[in-house]
């Protein structure tokens, strides 16, 4: 009995001593229901000068699918029969994000195109590059020994709307998807009150630099007075008992529920939704990879024998003979013509393959690190002028990229904030002097003028015409890959089976579209953490 009376008072003092360690911040949800500041004042005080917001749910964006986070095995677990060596097994993390059900659509890509083209206006010598420079590359379709038409109907034909859009390049895909930002949070304010909805029906708006942009929402640009409903923003942060404008500027960043900023898949994030192990286990475990190819054709009804992908099966065998098409799609399909995967994302194994954000490297640095690994990380900053004010980017000082097939593609649109690249770490660790050990900089030794794949170089010049013409490099080069080279995943309609596997992995150069490849987008997924699942 004093044993056991000594057990229960040994336990209730543990007990104590925990909730007392945990303080506040123990119960439920981590103890946020009843949070009060350092400073004294409970969140969202009328009387108070801070304004956050209500903390919102985990929700996605419409043609979004939730991707949740955790461990597997990247690369390939089968013979590398390419002997390419560049896809070796190794551990990796992922946090949760989302990811587009398919990739971008012929539809989807001309509402850019028609946006791009209403605000600034090919016409304006101006902004005569914007529009040209995003369309995509059509002529990819012709073939010197094949007949083709798709060059002329692909891309503008209603018949292909729900296509995937090809001919689109890295460089191309990446404004699409600070485009389609700017959009969806303009759409989200619209139907919050918060900002105008009459901002394409006056014709006032949206011309030139004036359009609604998030550079100009987040910092308070006096060009976003005309549009935004004060009143409606004073009552979705929480200030109902005060008309401060000073107060209302100083809390506008956090005022609205802003969609988070799309994005291109990274390499890891692509080959993690590919998989789609969440089904695939017991419990913690992992039950293993299952080759595509062996999952390639339908078990039963109408589609047993027929493959449920669309890719290349041999040597002029594209879609399998009359009567008995293997596939039914001689080149690109509707990318909801074949199943999903298990997470429900369609055209991860065939169809296109797909840009990821990453640059390529033979090797993956898993050592250094093992979690959300991504090469290509260029930190940004913006830009101020002498008085503390943002700097905008103006009709004037519009910066151009120049794509493969001689076009300009803008880097910038008048109206957002001006930006400078901080660092660039496309080369770390990859194998170069700059990155080993006992490596001691010299001058003239930057990464800027070393390059230990001694890749060709991008040479342009404007001939009598003002056209921008390619230049080729002449001189002896000994590799392909430069930080130009972006990660290329999956298969496509003219790949074999081999390519489909997830593992796979190639590169292509960014300024260049091809009739293979499309892209589809992603986003951080905000709360993820805080959606534990067990199932």
């Amino acid at each position: 009995m004093k044993k056991l009376k000594l057990f229960s008072l040994i336990a209730l003092s543990s007990a104590f001593a925990l909730t007392s360690c945990g303080g506040s911040g123990s119960g439920k949800g981590g103890g946020t229901k009843n949070f009060v500041s350092k400073t004294g004042w409970k969140p969202n005080d009328n009387k108070g000068w801070f304004f956050s917001g209500k903390q919102q749910k985990l929700k996605g964006w419409p043609g979004m699918v939730y991707v949740e986070g955790g461990t597997f095995t990247m690369g390939l677990v089968k013979d590398d029969v390419m002997h390419d060596w560049n896809n070796s097994p190794r551990r990796m993390q992922v946090s949760s994000f989302f990811l587009g059900e398919t990739e971008i659509t012929n539809y989807e890509y001309r509402e850019y195109l028609t946006w791009l083209k209403y605000v600034f206006p090919p016409s304006d010598p101006s902004y005569r590059e914007i529009y040209n420079g995003a369309l995509p590359d059509t002529l990819l379709w012709d073939n010197e020994l094949s007949r083709n038409d798709f060059a002329e109907t692909y891309f503008r034909s209603p018949e292909f709307d729900y296509y995937p859009v090809v001919g689109v390049s890295w460089l191309q895909a990446s404004k699409y998807c600070e485009w389609l930002t700017d959009r969806a949070n303009e759409k989200a304010l619209m139907d919050a009150g918060i900002i105008s909805k009459d901002l394409y029906i006056n014709e006032s708006n949206n011309v030139g630099g004036t359009a609604f942009n998030m550079d100009k929402f987040k910092g308070n640009d006096p060009d976003m007075l005309a549009y935004i409903n004060e009143q409606r923003l004073a009552r979705t942060t929480g200030m109902r008992n005060t008309a401060n404008q000073r107060l209302l500027q100083a809390n506008r960043s956090p005022a609205a529920n802003m969609v988070t900023k799309f994005r291109l898949p990274t390499e890891v994030e692509w080959e993690f939704a590919a998989l789609g192990t969440q089904k695939n286990r017991e419990y913690n475990n992992i039950l293993g990879k299952t080759p595509e190819i062996e999952r390639l054709r339908g078990q039963r009804g109408r589609n047993a024998g027929m493959f449920l992908e669309n890719f290349k099966y041999g040597t002029g065998d594209y879609s399998g003979v009359p009567g008995w098409e293997n596939d039914g799609s001689a080149r690109t399909a509707d990318v909801k013509k074949y199943p999903a995967n298990d997470l429900g994302l369609y055209g991860m194994f065939g169809n296109v393959a797909e840009w990821t954000a990453d640059v390529y490297r033979p090797i993956i640095d898993s050592d250094f690190n093992d979690f959300n690994y991504y090469r290509g990380n260029a930190p940004q900053k913006i830009l101020r002028n002498g008085d503390g004010t943002y700097a905008r980017v103006d009709d004037g000082s519009i910066q151009y990229d120049t794509l493969a097939d001689g076009r300009l593609l803008y880097k910038n649109l008048p109206g957002q904030y001006q930006r400078e690249t901080v660092a660039n770490y496309s080369n770390f660790r990859d194998g170069d002097r700059q990155s080993s050990l006992n490596y001691r900089g010299e001058e003239g030794d930057s990464a800027a003028s070393f390059n230990m794949y001694n890749a060709p170089r991008k040479n342009f010049f404007v001939d009598a015409n003002g056209r921008v013409i390619v230049e080729k490099d002449t001189q002896l080069r000994t590799s392909a890959i430069s930080n130009d080279i972006r990660v290329v995943k999956g298969g496509s309609w003219q790949d074999t089976a081999y390519w489909l596997d997830p593992g796979q992995r190639r590169y292509k150069r960014e300024s260049g579209g091809y009739g293979w490849i499309g892209f589809r987008v992603a986003q951080d997924a905000r709360n993820a953490g805080n959606n534990r699942t067990r199932r």
